[in-house]
């Protein structure tokens, strides 16, 4: 078993993990920080990109309405590389109770949320494809932002304070002595090693995954729902604002453009295992037809992709337990000292991506203060890797750069093609990250690069992806084919509800050169450390 010792362990590589060991490491203590899987790979890559301006809880939630209105601006600004700032809009639908813009209003003012309502005529004139029978628009400062983007910044700032990040390491145990915490010990999936650190604290934010981990220690009860959500991205930018409905929060309210498509969501259900999240063709209907709400002919786009996410909810005595869309959002900290008489582990949930900075100094300043060793937060004054100029990222960004490539004078034939050309992903993108990240496989790649996220789903820049990775020498024939795979397997799982129109047209296509042309399913395959 290798040995390692550290003072912190951080339990979880989503958004409040990663934020979490970056504080703790910009506080001066030695951090590592371990994720079963890639950083990301739960809640924070599942979500439907929106950066909030605090507006969605004015009325139903205020303190995290405020909570989101401060962070809103921190978050912009030291990760810039990972928000656009689009603005958006509340509009009241044609059906909708008009007289709830006034309590929004109210809720907004006393929030400290900035709100100010427009003509309607603007409204249009903005954003055209917005249904023109609405009746009353508010304008607010959402945003949207790229969940990986923004985890893999925070994560090589931590790594940059001296933190490390161990992915692929799944905890099987925390170590507990005469009342307090002593080590954690992992498996490394990759290379099937177990790892025992020891440390004097350690820090749960595994989200949904949050109880499972607590009881590794003893501490029962831990009550975290999983809240299960449903977004569909459809294959065009329909809006270039973020669009909610100025009603109670309810499923399907929010139309949201990330990069280059717009993603319809949520619903909100409870779910019992975070690890099997359904994605109901019921629940993709019924987004299909919130999405007509806000902008007729929504259906007739191409849905591109589905998916699934977990919310970590903080049980609430308030409502019922299988309530989960009116249970708070607002962050939860246990002391399982005071809670568990266990010194030494604080676990976190609740909250939301955008409040993700505030939640990781809430954590990390209740660690100082159990050990008596107070020591400033400085996250928000200091911008993640890529982020130092503050330009925030607009929707051109990587157009900008291929053009430049490709501009009079630069030659006539690129050095650098394209290989994904739905996201402009070039061939020193991808080689160049599986250099740095020699065991991750497709997806993980996928999630930095945005590799086969466009409208063909992997079916031309997949196959592109396999020959660089054999011809770079990353992986050997049969390895590569596994990986191609397994990468078109995960990408599946997304169309199935969706298979209809256009996107059974391009599934179909896929099929045919993947199965009928390669045979993808019968090439050699070799059993893998890790999936």
């Amino acid at each position: 078993m290798r040995e390692l010792s550290t003072d912190v362990v951080v339990v979880g590589g989503g958004a409040t993990g990663v934020g979490a060991a970056r504080d703790a490491a910009m506080r001066g203590y030695s951090v590592v920080l371990v994720e079963r899987a890639d950083l990301g790979q739960g809640t924070t890559g599942r979500f439907h990109g929106l950066l909030h301006s605090g507006g969605r809880y004015v009325v139903s939630d205020p303190g995290s309405a405020t909570e989101c209105a401060a962070e809103n601006a921190i978050v912009g600004r030291i990760n810039a590389d990972a928000v656009e700032r689009t603005g958006g809009y509340f509009v009241t639908g044609p059906d909708d109770d008009p007289g709830f813009a006034d309590k929004f209003l109210a809720g907004a003012a006393t929030a400290g949320v900035p709100a100010k309502e427009i003509d309607v005529a603007e409204a249009l004139r903005c954003e055209p494809r917005l249904n023109p029978g609405i009746r009353r628009a508010i304008e607010v400062q959402d945003g949207t932002v790229d969940g990986w983007q923004l985890v893999w910044g925070v994560a090589r700032s931590a790594i940059g304070h001296g933190a490390k990040v161990l992915t692929y390491h799944r905890v099987t145990d925390i170590v507990v002595r005469n009342g307090a915490v002593e080590a954690v010990v992992c498996h490394d999936a990759k290379t099937g090693e177990d790892v025992r650190i020891a440390c004097s604290f350690v820090i749960n934010a595994g989200g949904p995954w949050s109880a499972q981990i607590a009881r590794l220690a003893g501490c029962e009860d831990v009550e975290v729902i999983p809240g299960r959500g449903i977004m569909v991205a459809m294959s065009h930018r329909l809006v270039n604002r973020v669009i909610n409905r100025c009603i109670y929060p309810a499923d399907g309210d929010i139309l949201v453009p990330v990069h280059t498509v717009s993603i319809i969501g949520t619903t909100d259900v409870r779910a019992e295992d975070p690890d099997h999240l359904e994605i109901p063709r019921k629940e993709v209907q019924q987004m299909l037809d919130a999405g007509e709400v806000l902008v007729p002919g929504f259906r007739t786009s191409r849905a591109l992709h589905a998916w699934a996410g977990a919310r970590p909810l903080v049980k609430d005595s308030r409502v019922s337990a299988s309530d989960t869309r009116h249970m708070s959002r607002g962050m939860s900290v246990l002391d399982h000292a005071e809670r568990d008489n266990l010194k030494g582990l604080l676990t976190i949930t609740g909250g939301k991506l955008t409040t993700y900075r505030l939640m990781a100094e809430h954590i990390i300043d209740r660690m100082c203060e159990q050990l008596g060793d107070t020591r400033p937060c400085t996250t928000a004054d200091e911008p993640v890797p890529g982020s130092e100029s503050g330009h925030n990222y607009l929707v051109t960004h990587r157009l900008k750069d291929r053009e430049a490539e490709r501009a009079p004078g630069s030659g006539d034939v690129p050095t650098d093609p394209i290989i994904c050309e739905c996201e402009l992903m070039t061939r020193s993108m991808f080689l160049d990250l599986f250099e740095q990240q020699p065991d991750a496989g497709f997806d993980d790649l996928r999630r930095q690069l945005r590799l086969g996220m466009g409208p063909c789903q992997g079916g031309f820049c997949a196959l592109r992806a396999t020959g660089l990775a054999c011809d770079a020498g990353h992986a050997d024939a049969t390895a590569a084919t596994n990986a191609l795979r397994r990468f078109l397997t995960n990408r599946w799982i997304g169309l199935w509800p969706i298979l209809y129109g256009d996107q059974v047209r391009q599934t179909a296509l896929d099929y045919w050169i993947l199965q009928g042309t390669l045979d993808v399913e019968h090439l050699p395959e070799t059993e893998e450390v890790a999936s």
